[in-house]
């Protein structure tokens, strides 16, 4: 697995920067356009919860994206993390080349 050195953006934070300050929107705003809880998009925004499915497909909608985009970011969010925090992966026996 190809590792960068730096940490991916949280998808929460691009959330933060990239859509909800340049458009003015509050997490409140946010979540009544989604139809969520606020505290749904807090956890997300504040970077301690993760872009399910069904949210993805909310916030391609609300911001004329692709729900992929949303799940790339916490994929490579996730995969980079895992891959940092353990070694044990790497300890699993090659089956197939």
């Amino acid at each position: 697995m190809r590792k960068g050195k730096r940490a991916p953006s949280h998808p929460g934070g691009i959330l933060q920067r990239q859509y909800l300050m340049p458009l003015s929107l509050t997490v409140s705003e946010l979540a009544r356009a989604l139809g969520v809880s606020r505290k749904t998009v807090s956890k997300i925004v504040n970077e301690r919860g993760s872009i399910s499915t069904d949210m993805a497909l909310r916030l391609s909608r609300a911001f004329n994206t692709t729900a992929e985009l949303w799940l790339n970011l916490q994929r490579n969010y996730d995969l980079w993390h895992a891959a940092e925090e353990s070694d044990d992966w790497k300890k699993v026996e090659i089956i197939a080349a």
